[in-house]
């Protein structure tokens, strides 16, 4: 394959040169045209003139035999004409004329081809039969001796530079092959010692290439082992360091894990002493049910406790962000602790002295008072149940809620009931862990109720967020610890009751104190009514029990029944010191329905916008009807229509229009002068 690539190459270079670039016409005998018309012609006879004189030589001697001589006068050129020679076309004359050079030589294969094609063509279309015998001989004129005798010579002339033209192709031809042949075996001995030269290269490039890489294989193995000796050498350096390093921890998570235990202890012994600390403050706070004034004396201890209280919570929120409290911060807390302790143990000796002189002193008195104070009230009440009866046969008034209404009173009642047995368990438990954990649970519901104030603003979402959070089930970070209602069976119903109860509270004491403070309460307690129905229902059942001119409903004294019993029924504080005054009666009664037609009206802002509202404003149409058909209590009636109208009469103006008119118009003419 070499050979032959190097064979093709020289070819290419060959073509590629001067001589190669010459053109070499094969089809110049189809065209008719001759490549050597150029050239000196010289006058040649035709091919048929050879036929032509063997015939005539032998009829000219037959007839020189019998006849006559013709003149000898006649000009060669007559007796030329005569016996019908003429010049050849310069179509029909012989490829290899006597005076035509022979073609140029090539020095190529490919040129040599070429020629072997041109001598190979076809001649001419020259007729070489024979006469026919039966047709009759030409005439022509007999030639002289002469005549013939130059014929002759210049055919024998012509076939001598005929078969020299022929020889001296084959010559060409011959030295042309030989030509090839050598430089064929002297290209391919060439070809074959630089293949040689190429090979002895590649193996001098392959062994100084092995001999490199055998030193450089040398020279990397010994790097190697010195790697090898630097890197055990550090392993050893790293493991010690590691095994220090690795000890240097262990002492440090020990140290850490010490410190975080004792800092949860002190964290947990935190939270008890503050759980403690609000717990002995409850107790120097005065009792709701009294209505006296505190003294000089319980006001100053009351101050102090809320001093201690705020240390306690200061050392406390600064352990929210997950910081434990230091040891610094226990003493203050513990040292607050003590204080409180002595704070309420003096303050109940100071009470259980102030008692025991109390009630030395207005024993006999007061026994007195209340058996002549329940006889007035006796007869006052079966007076005025009387009067009403009469007044109600009279002009048509209601002495009771109608049926409908008492029945929805009823069966809220029950549903509180029956969550208030549900819950004795967590109640009267005597496990500590379900103690502690009602005690958290109350707390969680409770205390942020009790943060709702008129002045709380942006802390509406978060309180809501805390409750919300608590009833639906996840998990609350309360006094650090984490608490949930799934951790005992009956933990929601225990949450609901105690949030209910806390909502009417926050209604008697907060707006029954400040009347603006109805709307922000009423917004959340709105907002988890909606969410979580069950709160709302022990809602209404707490504020129907602590306040029933809620529902509309004046209880009526039955007989047998105490005093003291129905009072509480009225919705009055009855205590050892006796019933509650009527100022402070009403103002209760006041803040509970304040809040109760703040609810009404109002919805949580971030719920549900197409869901309805779970207490609307028609419950406030029926309410207000309801009271209108009932015969109005001395000061009750006209204290609760007031607050209710002034708190949700724009809504219901808003509402109802004319038909609100209306009832405002009767509520002038007709109510008023009852």
């Amino acid at each position: 394959m070499a050979v032959e690539s190097l064979r093709f190459q020289t070819i290419e270079a060959l073509k590629n040169s001067s001589k190669g670039q010459l053109k070499y016409y094969k089809d110049w005998a189809e065209k008719g045209e001759d490549p050597l018309a150029g050239c000196n012609v010289s006058p040649s006879l035709s091919p048929q003139s050879e036929i032509i004189l063997k015939r005539l030589s032998s009829r000219v001697s037959r007839q020189n035999l019998s006849l006559p001589s013709p003149t000898r006068d006649a000009s060669p050129a007559q007796s030329e004409a005569s016996l019908g020679f003429h010049a050849v076309p310069q179509s029909l004359e012989s490829p290899a004329s006597p005076c035509t050079p022979p073609p140029p030589s090539s020095s190529t294969g490919n040129d040599t081809s070429k020629e072997d094609d041109k001598n190979n063509a076809p001649e001419p279309n020259v007729d070489f039969s024979p006469v026919p015998a039966s047709s009759p001989p030409p005439t022509i004129s007999l030639l002289s001796p002469k005549a013939t005798q130059m014929a002759g010579f210049i055919r024998m002339c012509e076939e001598n530079q005929r078969a020299q033209a022929k020889a001296q192709l084959n010559l060409r031809q011959e030295l042309q092959v030989r030509m090839m042949a050598a430089v064929a075996s002297r290209e391919s001995e060439q070809l074959k010692r630089y293949e040689e030269l190429m090979e002895l290269k590649q193996r001098q490039e392959h062994q100084s290439m092995m001999d490199m890489i055998e030193k450089e294989t040398q020279e990397s193995l010994g790097r190697q082992e010195k790697l090898k000796e630097e890197q055990q050498k550090r392993i050893k350096i790293l493991n010690l360091r590691m095994r220090e390093a690795e000890q240097q921890r262990l002492r440090e998570a020990e140290l850490e894990r010490q410190r975080q235990a004792d800092g949860r202890e002190r964290l947990r012994t935190l939270n008890a002493i503050q759980e403690e600390v609000l717990q002995l403050n409850q107790l120097l706070e005065p009792a709701t049910s009294t209505q006296t004034a505190p003294t000089t004396d319980h006001a100053s201890y009351i101050t102090r406790g809320n001093q201690l209280c705020s240390q306690v919570s200061e050392v406390v929120r600064a352990t929210v962000g997950g910081d434990f409290p230091s040891m610094e911060d226990m003493s203050v807390v513990e040292r607050a602790l003590q204080e409180m302790r002595s704070l309420v143990r003096a303050l109940q000796e100071e009470k259980a002295q102030a008692e025991e002189r109390r009630k030395k002193e207005q024993m006999e008195e007061e026994e007195r008072r209340k058996q002549a104070e329940m006889q007035a009230q006796q007869e006052a009440q079966k007076k005025s149940a009387a009067l009403s009866k009469a007044k109600a046969k009279k002009q048509g008034l209601q002495t009771n809620a109608d049926d409908c209404t008492m029945k929805f009173y009823k069966d809220l009642q029950d549903a509180s009931n029956q969550c208030a047995q549900f819950i004795e368990d967590i109640n009267n438990t005597k496990d500590m862990q379900t103690k502690k954990l009602r005690m958290e649970l109350q707390k969680a519901a409770t205390i942020p109720v009790s943060q709702i104030s008129s002045t709380s603003g942006s802390k509406l979402r978060e309180v809501f967020d805390k409750l919300d959070k608590l009833l639906s089930g996840r998990p609350l970070v309360s006094g650090g610890r984490s608490i949930s209602v799934s951790q005992h069976p009956q933990a929601l119903n225990y949450v609901s009751y105690k949030l209910a109860e806390k909502f009417v509270k926050q209604g008697e004491e907060e707006v029954a104190s400040h009347h603006e403070a109805a709307f922000p309460i009423a917004v959340v307690a709105s907002g988890i009514w909606e969410l979580h129905p069950k709160v709302g229902e022990l809602f209404l059942a707490h504020l129907h029990k602590k306040c029933p001119y809620s529902v509309p409903y004046y209880p009526a004294m039955k007989e047998g029944t105490l005093l003291e019993d129905y009072q509480r029924k009225l919705g009055y504080r009855v205590d050892a010191a006796g019933v509650e005054a009527q100022d402070s009666f009403l103002k209760r009664m006041s803040g509970m329905i304040r809040l109760y037609a703040a609810i009404i009206q109002l919805r949580w802002p971030h719920g549900n916008k197409q869901v309805p509202h779970p207490h609307s404003l028609n419950h406030a149409w029926r309410w207000l009807a309801q009271m209108l058909n009932m015969e109005p209590l001395a000061e009750v009636t006209a204290t609760l229509l007031f607050d209710f109208l002034e708190v949700c009469g724009y809504a219901l103006m808003n509402q109802y229009q004319g038909q609100f008119w209306k009832l405002l118009f009767l509520l002038k003419e007709d109510y008023f002068p009852r």
